[in-house]
């Protein structure tokens, strides 16, 4: 039986905050990326990420996600129309690099860091145009 998945509902205002935490969290990345710091790179992109996709569901479905488990705010990116499954397919492969970024005691390569920055970076633009729709 799968989990009934738990949302908040997100108002315009809410959208707007959203966007600019992933942006503020995909500059925070960059600039780590540049100094070499990779753990800190990765984690900072896929929080961007995650405020991106909580900024494209509250604008498109009214909601985000508020469960305890990431993956479920894939389920409601789907739903989301063309710019829900354009951050979905994103943030699909950043997601499985959180625990390991955050938790585990490994490395994190400078071409993950990279590339979770650039997946963080179209995230962050889709959301911020979706933002400015909000207005």
């Amino acid at each position: 039986m799968p989990k009934s998945m738990r949302t908040r509902p997100v108002s315009a205002a809410q959208v707007r905050a959203y966007a600019n935490k992933a942006e503020e969290y995909a500059e925070a990345a960059a600039n780590e990326l540049n100094a070499g710091r990779f753990i800190a790179t990765t984690s900072l992109a896929i929080h961007a990420a995650i405020n991106a996709a909580d900024a494209v569901c509250g604008a498109r479905l009214g909601v985000r996600s508020a469960g305890e488990d990431h993956d479920q705010v894939l389920t409601l990116l789907q739903q989301a129309g063309p710019d829900g499954i354009a951050i979905e397919k994103d943030l699909h492969r950043l997601l499985p690099l959180k625990t390991r970024t955050e938790y585990e005691p490994d490395d994190v390569a400078q071409g993950v860091a990279r590339k979770a920055v650039e997946r963080a970076q179209r995230c962050v633009a889709t959301s911020r145009a979706v933002a400015a729709g909000t207005l």
